[in-house]
């Protein structure tokens, strides 16, 4: 895959949680709560699933080893909409939601530059708003690939690459876009788009990790913006 100059970088697609924000496992809690709700069992994302999946594949996942069968559709919708209320309630309750450095001044940047910003993840679109709402990032944003989508992060991440050529133009080539993500699951979705993608590493993987797992440029953080990309902060 080829690099690229920087002016023609035009669509940047952000992952939420671990590249732009950090929810202080409100994601997890809600998870655990409808668990306990619907079926008393105390379920552990963590112990089933993998950093990166999206949900509709961690509410399969969890349910399957923790009931010890496969769930059905109503069940699996169930299971999401009442997590998806808990979720209302512990993004709300985070002592620590953060926003992490960089983020904002390199969104505005971008922003003021004429850049595309759109979100690729794996949370359902509501969860995603919920988190970009608390944040106060909505706003940059234009579109996205959401978990609610694609139970695999490669489909939805496609999807996010035909709204924006829908809504920004249908020519736009894919050497236009870079995803920008913090996990193993972020890189290879985006090269199985057949884009280029920036491993930041502020949550569980760190740079040197991400890099291994052939993220096209690795980053401690954003705090010094996409120098790769001629954005410097």
């Amino acid at each position: 895959m080829s690099n690229t100059s920087a002016q023609s970088k035009r669509v940047y697609l952000f992952d939420i949680d671990g590249t732009l924000l950090i929810s202080d496992g409100a994601g997890s809690s809600s998870w655990t709560l409808a668990f306990e709700e619907l079926y008393q069992i105390s379920a552990d994302i963590f112990q089933y699933t993998d950093t990166g999946m999206t949900d509709q594949a961690i509410a399969k996942h969890t349910f399957e080893a923790t009931m010890k069968r496969s769930a059905t559709e109503a069940e699996l919708k169930e299971l999401i909409e009442v997590r998806l209320r808990h979720l209302c309630d512990t993004i709300n309750a985070s002592a620590h939601f953060e926003v992490l450095g960089g983020v904002v001044e390199l969104l505005t940047k971008l922003k003021a530059s004429g850049a595309i910003l759109g979100v690729v993840t794996g949370n359902l679109q509501q969860a995603a708003e919920m988190k970009l709402e608390k944040a106060k990032l909505s706003d940059f944003f234009t579109f996205g690939g959401y978990g609610s989508d694609a139970f695999e992060r490669v489909d939805l991440t496609q999807v996010a690459i035909d709204r924006c050529r829908q809504i920004h133009g249908s020519d736009l080539p894919l050497d236009d876009f870079v995803a920008i993500g913090d996990t193993p699951n972020d890189v290879k979705a985006a090269h199985g788009c057949h884009i280029q993608c920036v491993g930041v590493g502020t949550h569980k993987y760190k740079r040197e990790e991400l890099a291994a797992a052939g993220a096209d440029f690795a980053i401690d953080d954003l705090r010094y913006g996409l120098p790769m990309f001629g954005i410097d902060l």
